[in-house]
């Protein structure tokens, strides 16, 4: 089997969508993969891992699964007891343990443009969003992002981890060393915690929108392990 046989899977974080993939995914089907992006409702932790297991199951063959924020809670949920998965890939992202809450680590600057908005659900400040959130993405780009940002239930914020899918399977973790949203201590903590192969580099917390390439890269060279 070469590596192009590899599925993979990609989970938005809060206050995007799949959508948010679209440059990565178009590098990882330029090499061959089949690719699939989630869409979740971020209303529930334990709706959204079902959701994204369901996507995992479907999957014909050895899967990549790559979270993006609170995507990595959502793939350290989902792919536990998955056999098909053959590596986790975080990406600025959480990777709790068994008995944790999201909202029991600590917050970046970018929280406290954190509120609820229409019918409750938590946004992000549309005028603090590019500089909290997307700090390395065009200041065009990163205003639409703000205006279609997804809202979230906050929960997702108090929903307790289940049994951890990095203990038992490989992992890749990209630290945004310029992370306003989660520190980027928090995610070395986390991907140390998980002993995951590393790297970092200047990025906001949409590594995925700033940095393309090295984001691919780095989910290829899971595919190809």
């Amino acid at each position: 089997m070469t590596s192009s046989e590899i599925n993979i899977v990609l989970v938005h974080g809060a206050w995007s969508d799949g959508s948010g993939w679209a440059k990565v995914l178009a590098i990882l089907q330029a090499a061959g993969h089949n690719v699939v992006a989630v869409q979740n409702q971020m209303t529930s932790l334990a709706d959204d891992a079902a959701n994204t297991r369901a996507t995992i199951d479907a999957m014909q063959g050895p899967t990549v699964v790559a979270g993006h924020s609170y995507g990595g809670a959502v793939v350290t949920s989902a792919a536990y007891g998955a056999s098909n998965v053959k590596g986790l890939v975080y990406i600025a992202a959480f990777a709790p343990d068994e008995g944790e809450a999201l909202g029991g680590f600590p917050t970046g600057a970018g929280a406290k443009f954190i509120g609820p908005g229409p019918g409750g659900l938590l946004y992000i400040d549309r005028k603090q969003f590019p500089a909290c959130f997307a700090g390395d993405v065009p200041v065009q780009e990163a205003a639409v992002l703000a205006a279609v940002q997804r809202p979230v239930g906050g929960a997702i914020f108090g929903d307790k981890m289940g049994p951890p899918a990095w203990k038992s399977i490989k992992s890749w973790y990209q630290v945004s060393e310029n992370d306003q949203m989660i520190p980027p201590e928090t995610e070395r903590m986390m991907a140390s915690r998980a002993k995951a192969t590393t790297i970092a580099f200047p990025s906001s917390h949409a590594s995925l929108l700033s940095h393309p390439k090295e984001v691919a890269d780095l989910i290829l060279t899971a595919a190809r392990s």
